[in-house]
């Protein structure tokens, strides 16, 4: 019984270090063409603008406003690909929905240092869904 449940232990382990790893990876992987700035100013987005505060440095008190733009920013990308016929297949990947799971992970960090820096990667997450939606409008629109 106490094998099992080590097991068990280490198996949970691995699979939380395998997502942030993946997380992390697919974040990191730099697009040949970024459209997250073109599709930021189509829709009004202030990820940009949240990135260049987070790089200057924050106060405290303005963590949370920094998190209601990114949320809203977060809700409208992800309304748009879930509910707009040419951005559909992007919101249904397996690819989409671990960022998806990360930004609500990374939104519930509580000491003001890890806060900063899940704010800085849930800025990164909304930045390549816009690129992802930026992308794909544009192969649509060569095709």
């Amino acid at each position: 019984m106490l094998i099992s449940a080590f097991f068990v232990l280490v198996s949970l382990i691995l699979l939380a270090y395998w997502f942030r790893y993946t997380c992390v990876l697919i974040l990191s992987a730099k697009p040949a063409r970024d459209f997250a700035a073109q599709v930021a100013v189509t829709n009004r987005l202030s990820f940009p603008s949240v990135q260049q505060t987070l790089e200057a440095g924050i106060a405290l008190a303005e963590l949370d406003t920094l998190c209601r733009q990114l949320d809203r920013d977060y809700t409208l990308l992800t309304c748009l690909m879930r509910h707009g016929a040419q951005f559909r297949e992007i919101g249904e990947s397996l690819e989409h929905r671990m960022l998806m799971l990360d930004f609500a992970i990374m939104k519930r960090s509580f000491s003001f240092r890890q806060s900063r820096e899940a704010l800085r990667e849930m800025a990164n997450i909304v930045q390549h869904f816009a690129n992802q939606m930026g992308e794909h409008a544009a192969a649509g629109a060569m095709a």
